[in-house]
């Protein structure tokens, strides 16, 4: 039998990749990589007999329309009853028709009708049905004993895991305490999460954004004004060109590429920057092969050409930009000679790029996590940021800086959950945000602040998920806190997706206790290799639930409660209450929010949302216009995403935040940000003003005459608050009850909306008139500027472009940069090491890796290495390998000899985990709910690195060397 097969979806079809996977001997029942699909089937046990069989398959694509009956509760009418819901995985935001009867999950239809998958999935998608079942589920809370794990109840559960919580913080404060929640969780049991850690006491709480994409948030928000996507997948279609650099969407976000793939259709170019040849690249015109790690060197090369050619916008750079002198200085440093001997990409190559980009306007960038997941994260952002402020990209159909976000609602739960340095809707945490914030939970400021050990500690950011074990290895005197962490609640999170596995584990056995709330255990309950103090606690799935879920877009969707929760498990927001009420905080938690059952109302939740959240346009999104949305999915237009007519005539899919004002004012949303040629109460907007109106005696609001459609002030202006609307005569225009609440209060503070309603009316922008800001001045570099990885292979460039000093305190810890890259690695570890995703898995890969009809579809974790490298270490596909790393860590990994990758490289999938240095931890899971396939996590073996702004993690440039196993 051959050690090779292609790859399929999840409906047996071939997917169309060449991508080539190893089969490997099974390994003590442990590994079904060999196994037929028939024999993989009976392991994963579902060939009980074809009946069975029959009952698990996922789909049914087509049948006969019938009317549907509604009914809250399915369990009782016998009638099939269709559920409107959202795919769990990637936050392309794809429907799911999800068919319901008898209170069982029967079928899940394609959802043809809505806007953003056009009735399409990838194969997580398809067998999101699963969860439904979720064979491999926890099914009720449970407690380590002498190192097993034992059934307890939730009673107890509850009791013991709060009273040891109760008493850490007692010892040694709220800040003893780590908080790891969600970007899985629905914006309202993100936004609940935050208010709840927030009357613990603590903003020691963070979730995946942290490795995922908060580089984008820090470097997009400061040079635009908000961090966030500002195009739409959809509107790829009116692209001329296409720039994927750090994106894999035909893995990481497949349906995503339906969209660009008609705009290529329709003529646009397609130029594909990846380390390794991906399957994006096999569509591209232009690929280029990049060193990793140097992307900045790379678009200031390509900008280099567009200055030198006069290519840029010359206009809009004039009257939209702030500091692009600035980068002009930096670019002309990037000569032709030094771009190509720092990221191996010659001449011809760059100058293509920019040539590609500049002919063919509107052209857009899209970016993934190959970007942001650098010590330098932050500065690659603004760097691609300002390419497309350079080329006037921004603002346009067809341009925009579009970042594909990782899991389901990371914009969401970004938007509005647990960060440690803000409340929802980035309002900070300052004296003022948290005044703000205790007006909006109806609680005394007092009592809020007294909840905190201090008003410091209250006004000082969290540690972050990436570093949580730091702040429990470190010595206490390097920690900026009273105390060392002493429990962690990993909250609905993957440890394996984090980077510095071993450290990690060394910090789990140290804690007083350690507590996982997830639908599955997690590779938590099996790597940490405790004897006792270990909680597994049983959340449902979001299909258990109901609440919104932001798209990478900001178009915003209701997923309706497709089955009651299965087993024992309850819902992340119920824990929550659980949790306050022995905390003595459930009834400040839920002052404005009805509880029933002791579950607070979901629909409630959203309402305080909207609110509060006036920041980010979150307060016109109420549940009843979502929910309209979902049900009337077929009256927008796929390409515009502008409801052509029915009940939602007018509105653009998802109410795309910022959606201004109260849901009354029935603002549309905002499908592309920093358009100008609308109304702001069309969707339009200019640059927000949020830096004042100058800096060094020059401006920083937008030129005269470059305002938004209809504008009645046709000069740039700053934000506005109740002295500014006074000045310009407005301020009658509030109703006596507005005013009464705008006095004294800004756009982002008065709670009856009425400063957004007037201003909007007028044809401003409540947030003002601002050019965009290539010079960051607050930032270590005020210009990005290249430096190489932390651990660099070059080290002839090290001193030429060497990493920032070591920080003493920053988020709370002690953070190397220079001290480690001083290290030379690269003489025992010669490889570049870099990782990335599987079409077939989503982040930790715990569900999906639970999942039969994706775990047979990807049965091995493997590692890519190039012909020329497995030949001169002896290394044949299909073999085990061992990849050791400086950290000390060994990975047993299969072998995968592809020249996808060049010479001097290997990649890696970071979904897998399980394996611990070549040991199989299947017996250390709960009995029968370990994953169907378990391998090496990658991340066992990564080494440090943080971004200089938000600790973002290293996770694309490492070193490494291969011994055959």
């Amino acid at each position: 039998m051959s050690l090779l097969r292609k790859t399929g979806d999840a409906r047996g079809k071939s997917s169309g990749s060449s991508s080539l996977v190893p089969r490997l001997p099974a390994r003590d029942g442990a590994n079904p990589a060999a196994l037929s699909r028939r024999a993989f089937l009976a392991r994963a046990g579902l060939t009980a007999g074809a009946g069975v069989l029959a009952q698990q398959l996922p789909l049914q694509v087509m049948q006969k329309a019938q009317a549907q009956t509604r009914a809250e509760d399915v369990g009782d009418t016998g009638k099939p009853a269709l559920r409107h819901t959202v795919c769990s995985h990637c936050s392309v935001g794809c429907s799911v028709n999800a068919i319901v009867q008898n209170g069982v999950w029967v079928r899940q239809d394609t959802a043809f009708e809505s806007p953003i998958n056009l009735g399409a999935h990838c194969a997580k998608g398809a067998s999101v049905r699963e969860h439904g079942f979720g064979e491999h589920r926890l099914r009720y809370p449970m407690k380590l004993v002498n190192g097993k794990y034992e059934r307890i109840s939730w009673d107890v559960a509850i009791r013991e895991v709060g009273d040891k919580l109760l008493q850490i913080r007692q010892q040694a404060g709220p800040d003893g305490v780590f908080w790891i929640g969600s970007s899985k969780h629905n914006n309202e049991q993100s936004y609940l999460l935050r208010k709840f850690v927030s009357f613990f006491g603590s903003n020691n709480c963070d979730h995946q954004a942290r490795i995922c994409h908060s580089t984008t948030v820090a470097g997009v928000a400061q040079t635009y004004g908000y961090g966030a996507m500002t195009n739409s997948f959809n509107d790829l279609a009116h692209s001329k060109a296409v720039i994927f650099i750090g994106s894999n969407p035909s893995e990481a976000h497949p349906i995503s590429m339906q969209h660009f793939l008609h705009a290529k259709e329709l003529g646009a170019k397609m130029i594909v920057v990846d380390p390794r040849f991906t399957r994006t690249a096999r569509f591209a015109h232009h690929y280029v092969r990049i060193r990793p790690g140097t992307d900045i060197a790379f678009v200031w090369g390509v900008l280099w050409h567009i200055f030198q050619n006069g290519w840029e916008a010359k206009d809009y750079i004039a009257a939209r930009t702030y500091g692009m002198d600035d980068v002009r200085k930096e670019v002309a440093k990037w000569t032709p000679d030094k771009v190509a001997d720092v990221t191996g990409v010659p001449e011809a190559a760059v100058h293509r790029t920019a040539e590609l980009l500049a002919k063919n306007r509107p052209s857009s960038v899209v970016w993934c996590m190959g970007i942001t997941q650098h010590s330098v994260g932050t500065a690659n952002v603004r760097a691609l940021s300002i390419l497309q402020l350079a080329l006037g990209n921004i603002g346009v159909a067809g341009g925009g800086a579009n970042i594909y976000r990782g899991h389901d609602n990371v914009q969401g739960a970004t938007d509005v959950g647990p960060n440690p340095d803000s409340l929802p809707g980035y309002y900070g945490i300052a004296e003022g945000a948290w005044k703000y914030f205790a007006r909006v939970w109806g609680v005394d400021y007092e009592w809020l602040k007294g909840r905190f050990a201090s008003k410091a500690l209250m006004e000082k950011p969290g540690m972050t998920v990436s570093r949580w074990f730091d702040g429990v290895n470190e010595k206490k005197e390097f920690i900026d806190q009273p105390s060392a962490l002493r429990a962690v609640v990993y909250w609905g999170h993957a440890p394996n997706s984090q980077t510095r596995l071993p450290d990690m584990k060394a910090a789990m056995q140290k804690l007083d206790m350690l507590v996982v709330i997830d639908p599955y255990p997690t590779m938590t309950a099996a790597m940490h290799g405790r004897k006792d103090g270990v909680y597994l606690l049983p959340a449902t799935t979001q299909f258990e639930t109901q609440g919104s879920v932001t798209c990478s877009n900001r178009s915003v969707q209701w997923r309706e409660r497709v089955i009651l929760p299965l087993f024992e498990c309850k819902t992340d927001h119920e824990i929550m209450y659980l949790f306050a009420k022995k905390f003595g905080f459930a009834d400040e938690l839920c002052k404005n929010i009805k509880v029933v059952n002791n579950e607070p109302v979901i629909e409630d939740i959203l309402r305080e949302i909207n609110r509060s959240v006036w920041t980010i346009g979150y307060t016109g999104i109420s549940p009843e216009r979502l929910k309209l949305h979902m049900e009337n999915k077929h009256t927008f237009n796929p390409t515009t995403l502008l409801a052509e007519d029915g009940p939602c005539k007018g509105d653009y899919y998802g109410l795309p935040w910022p959606c201004w004002g109260t849901p009354e004012m029935k603002h549309p949303g905002t499908p592309i940000l920093y358009d100008t040629s609308k109304s702001v109460a069309d969707g339009g907007l200019p640059f927000r003003a949020n830096w004042g109106v100058e800096h060094n005696g020059d401006s920083l609001l937008a030129a005269d005459g470059w305002g938004t459609k209809d504008s009645e002030i046709d000069v740039g202006y700053p934000e506005f608050d109740h002295v500014f609307l006074k000045k310009l005569g407005w301020w009658s225009e509030l109703t006596p009850e507005e005013q009464q609440q705008a006095e004294g209060k800004n756009w982002k503070t008065d709670m009856s909306g009425g400063i957004i309603r007037v201003v909007i009316k007028h044809g401003c922008a409540p947030y003002g008139n601002a050019r965009a800001r290539a010079n960051v001045w607050n930032f270590p570099d005020p210009v990005p500027t290249h430096r190489e990885p932390i651990s660099s292979p070059r080290r002839d460039l090290v001193a030429q472009y060497p990493t920032y000093p070591d920080k003493a305190a920053f988020w709370r810890l002690p953070t190397l940069f220079s001290s480690v890259q001083k290290v030379d690695f690269h003489k025992d570890f010669p490889m570049i090491m870099t990782s990335g995703r599987l079409v077939e898995y989503e982040g930790g890969g715990d569900e999906t890796r639970s999942n039969p009809w994706l775990a047979e579809l990807q049965q091995t974790m493997f590692v890519e290495i190039n012909p020329i490298d497995a030949s001169r270490i002896g290394i044949q596909t299909g073999k085990y390998v061992w990849v050791e790393t400086p950290t000390g860590a060994r990975l047993k990994i299969a072998a995968m000899v592809t020249p996808r990758v060049p010479e001097g490289l290997v990649w890696m999938p970071y979904h897998f985990g399980g394996w611990w240095m070549g040991e199989d931890l299947r017996p250390n899971y709960p009995q029968g709910s370990a994953p169907i396939v378990l391998g090496e996590a990658a991340n066992t073996g990564w080494t440090y690195g943080y971004d200089v702004v938000t600790m973002m993690q290293e996770t694309k440039v490492s070193l490494c060397r291969l011994v055959v196993a």
